[in-house]
């Protein structure tokens, strides 16, 4: 596998100082107002800065997911305040949201969710191509840059059908760090795979926030993935204890 991955992007103009995330006080309730309103978080504060690496763990049903669609702005906190790179977000309209998400954010879910008619390539360049509205010859070229530093350059054209469970993870990961994301989440990302292509993941990932100083959530099950990340979170009843 390639050790050099491709220049960043430019990045966002935050001090060093100012973390990557900040959550203070955050609530999240589901159907406010009625008989069935449930509140799932329960004032959950948390920092995370630049170059952490951080495992987030919890039994089924914790609050986990929920916690990560808030950070990854995909859901609104019900109270409390949320900043991403010094952005206090619960204000924003979506529009600004979804920016402030696709330049700054990147995924990896359990599931790869690639596309599967497309290329290795062409997943990759999705997010750039989406935000610029076609293809350039320059996302191209970080596209197949990405591919590189992910050991994938020979299936750059292999339909993601054709691709083992480890090769799609590796084009997710490529796929969510084209944008040059300040933070990414990995929820559950070595889930379905077996025990070397779920290790092979987590180096590619901890080389990525070694690399490029990349913030990562990385929410897991298993213990001794957590073990190797710098420090492990636990949620545990809409709580995150101590």
């Amino acid at each position: 596998m390639n050790e050099n991955f491709p220049p960043a992007l430019p990045a966002a103009n935050t001090p060093s100082q100012t973390p990557v995330v900040q959550l203070v006080q955050v609530h999240k309730s589901f159907n406010l107002g009625q008989p069935a309103e449930v509140e799932v978080l329960h004032g959950i504060d948390l920092v995370l800065h630049a170059r952490e690496f951080v495992a987030v763990m919890g039994p089924s049903g914790s609050g986990k997911s929920t916690l990560l669609n808030i950070v990854g702005l995909l859901d609104r906190p019900t109270q409390g305040q949320l900043k991403i790179n010094g952005v206090e977000t619960t204000q924003l309209d979506d529009q600004a949201l979804t920016q402030l998400r696709g330049r700054s954010i990147g995924f990896v879910f359990q599931y790869h969710h690639l596309i599967g008619a497309f290329s290795a390539l062409e997943n990759v360049m999705l997010p750039m191509v989406g935000l610029q509205g076609y293809p350039t010859a320059n996302i191209e070229k970080r596209a197949l840059a990405l591919l590189d530093s992910v050991g994938l350059s020979p299936w750059r054209d292999t339909p993601a059908t054709r691709l083992s469970g480890g090769q799609q993870q590796r084009v997710a990961v490529a796929r969510a760090l084209i944008m040059q994301p300040a933070l990414l989440l990995a929820d559950e990302p070595t889930g379905n795979l077996d025990t070397q292509s779920a290790d092979a993941v987590f180096d590619l990932l901890r080389q990525v926030n070694r690399d490029h100083g990349t913030a990562v959530l990385f929410v897991t099950h298993n213990p001794l993935l957590a073990s190797r990340c710098d420090r492990t979170i636990e949620v545990i009843d809409g709580l995150v204890p101590g």
